[in-house]
């Protein structure tokens, strides 16, 4: 089986009432994790790949790598630009193998957006290939993704009607109040719900996209400073608030600052616990593990996505 795009993903995901995990990749263990969680669960499967990513493993080892989950499981995978910040990018990713591809023209005024957007959805619909969109700024820092908190903005519902009819973007990330990295609020989390749901009657049956959605899930931020990490008022989005999301018309939510805190919470422990060995099968092996069951566990009990694949 090929790579697929979300097309098919999206519009299960949206008259099903759940979303689709978009996992981030830097390598084979995370990929393997991913995937092997994927196949026990059933579920449908986004894999993702950042600027800072191609730039650590580079685009060929990257894209070769998802080919060989695919040809390996047999699985519907989707494979994703995240935060393109040009047109060049864009365009190096349609022409090599990806499926989709976002363009994140957030941080340009509106109407420079929308022809950033549409430039790149003309070239990749002539592909083949879906546009995933931005409209409203998040706050944090992940990878070449730097946004203060005072320049952080919520989408505006009618504006997101203007920019989707405009650009003809197949979906668009929205911004209502979650944010990149592993502390993303400093006081008691809250969401923008009601924001949402105007947008989503406003679109009806269109795929909304949710970034910065990792929950920086406590144990493994425990399990981190307990074993020398300084992880001190990291927070995420919780759980619960992420299922509901997803009850709108939220159909991708994206992820990987838990992954991050996975692989890095069991390395961490396994050198404390095991200080003479040096093999780095070893260490990685429990490290793809932790993933597997973290992202089992996010598509089961989180995206509510088990079984729809």
């Amino acid at each position: 089986m090929p790579l697929v795009d979300s097309k098919e993903m999206f519009k299960k995901a949206y008259e099903g009432h759940y979303a689709v995990g978009a996992f981030n990749v830097n390598n084979m263990e995370i990929i393997q994790g991913i995937v092997e969680a994927a196949i026990e669960e059933k579920a449908p499967l986004i894999l993702q790949v950042s600027a800072g990513a191609r730039k650590y493993a580079k685009h060929i080892y990257l894209t070769k790598l998802v080919e060989a989950a695919v040809e390996d499981t047999g699985l519907p995978i989707c494979l994703h630009l995240d935060h393109g910040a040009d047109f060049e990018i864009c365009k190096d990713c349609v022409d090599g193998g990806f499926t989709s591809v976002m363009i994140d023209g957030s941080k340009y005024p509106f109407e420079e957006n929308i022809e950033l957007t549409k430039r790149v959805v003309d070239y990749a619909h002539n592909k083949g290939v879906v546009v995933e969109a931005e409209l409203g700024k998040l706050a944090g820092v992940e990878d070449a993704v730097k946004v203060a908190s005072k320049d952080a903005t919520y989408t505006d519902p009618d504006q997101a009607v203007e920019f989707v009819e405009r650009t003809g973007c197949d979906s668009l990330a929205i911004a209502i109040g979650t944010s990149h990295g592993a502390y993303k609020f400093k006081g008691k989390p809250e969401l923008d719900f009601a924001r949402l749901e105007k947008i989503t009657n406003l679109l009806p049956g269109y795929p909304l996209v949710l970034h910065g959605a990792s929950t920086v899930i406590p144990s493994f931020v425990e399990e981190c400073n307990k074993y020398g990490g300084k992880l001190d008022g990291a927070q995420g989005v919780p759980e619960d608030m992420l299922l509901k999301a997803g009850t709108f018309g939220v159909c991708k939510i994206n992820i990987d600052t838990d992954l991050r805190l996975a692989m890095t919470a069991s390395v961490r422990k396994y050198f404390v616990e095991h200080p003479g060995d040096f093999d780095p099968r070893q260490y990685l092996g429990p490290a793809r593990e932790a993933i597997k069951a973290m992202v089992a566990h996010k598509m089961r009990d989180v995206l509510n996505c088990s079984g729809k694949a």
